[in-house]
């Protein structure tokens, strides 16, 4: 996305002893083409197909269970990210640029960042979930009825909320010499005390413990699913284990690809402005890559729908009957806009068939006569 050929310049501020870089922009005119499309389409990708689900987790509330529940509050929150987007998309197609202001620029990164951790912690639930029910299901079969997992999504909830709160008391908005204002941008996060250190531990409690619990429930879940099938032969010849473990592994190979560069990216970052000081080339590089990077993992919310497509018969039973009725549309209007002769070619044929299957049925009557004579 970066130019090819950068100049880094940096000037020594007079009133402090901060650097500031003016090459942290520099990609703007590639990222004002990019950055657009690929938010446009996890929006588009993402809003349907998470309605759908939304959808089909209504139509099966009657039978609500614990896993149900986790599905219902993940949709939730990968729905409410999406809304998001169509600010973020114009605020990239500006090249930068933020004309809504503090507020609006500070509630959408709100919503942006709740909704993305929020994500991240019920795919962990359902991990756990589904583990208590194949590995320990009596031992923990309490954490898995549906009035305490409604007190689970909701201290969730609060938790999220928690980490994010911090965000509205710190100012998102920045004015850059070219006349610019960029919103969310960690440049403009630069001036806030322990900045690296608060990061790390977000890192730490945001990723690296819901990605070693998903990791760790679904290593065991696959081996126990394995040996059960090895056990059973009915169960290895139905292919439900087969179909069980590749389900696990597409949504754990999603949550690695899309999460992991983003915050293993602000993690060495962060190390690095703890042992050094990081020059403008390296701020510009990881602003850069951070812009990379969090397309990469807002991807997540337009892959989950094809995730559920595979896990789930209800939303593909769902999805296959919109297509039809979508064809079925599409083919019935094609016939009613077609020119005469073809409509005429429409009519003889039905009359043609109607013709066959009488002169079938006469024939039939004649030889029942006959056979009566």
């Amino acid at each position: 996305m970066g130019s090819t050929t950068v100049t880094m310049t940096s000037i020594l501020s007079p009133t402090s002893n901060e650097t500031i870089c003016h090459t942290l922009y520099n990609h703007r005119n590639q990222a004002r083409v990019f950055m657009p499309l690929i938010y446009s389409s996890v929006f588009l990708v993402g809003l349907l197909g998470n309605c759908l689900a939304l959808h089909v987790i209504r139509s099966n509330l009657k039978k609500l269970n614990s896993t149900t529940l986790y599905s219902l509050n993940l949709v939730i929150s990968d729905i409410l990210f999406t809304i998001s987007l169509p600010l973020r998309i114009v605020y990239y197609g500006l090249g930068f640029h933020w004309p809504l202001g503090e507020i609006l620029c500070k509630v959408s990164g709100f919503i942006f960042y709740i909704n993305t951790y929020a994500g991240v912690n019920f795919m962990t639930c359902l991990s756990v979930d589904r583990f208590i029910a194949v590995v320990l299901p009596l031992r923990f079969a309490k954490l898995r009825k549906v009035s305490n997992v409604r007190y689970i999504c909701v201290a969730v909830w609060c938790l999220v909320l928690a980490q994010t709160l911090p965000l509205l008391g710190m100012e998102m908005t920045n004015t850059e010499r070219d006349g610019y204002i960029t919103c969310m941008e960690y440049p403009n996060f630069e001036k806030v005390d322990y900045i690296a250190n608060i990061l790390i531990g977000a890192v730490f409690l945001g990723y690296v413990i819901p990605v070693v619990t998903i990791l760790v429930c679904y290593s065991v879940l696959c081996s126990k699913l394995r040996l059960t099938a090895k056990n059973n032969h009915l169960t290895e010849k139905s292919g439900r284990s087969r179909k069980a473990i590749g389900v696990i592994c597409c949504v754990s190979l999603v949550f690695v690809i899309c999460y992991s560069p983003y915050h293993i990216d602000i993690l060495q970052y962060m190390v690095r402005k703890l042992v050094s000081s990081p020059d403008c080339a390296d701020l510009t590089a990881f602003q850069v890559s951070l812009h990379i990077t969090v397309c990469l993992m807002n991807l997540n919310s337009s892959l989950d729908p094809f995730i559920y497509f595979f896990a789930c018969k209800g939303y593909k039973r769902k999805l296959l009957k919109l297509l039809k009725r979508q064809v079925s549309m599409s083919f019935s209007s094609v016939v009613r806009t077609s020119p005469e002769g073809s409509s005429k070619d429409v009519i003889d044929g039905n009359k043609i068939q109607l013709n066959s299957s009488t002169f079938a049925t006469s024939e039939r009557l004649t030889e029942r006569r006959s056979h009566r004579v």
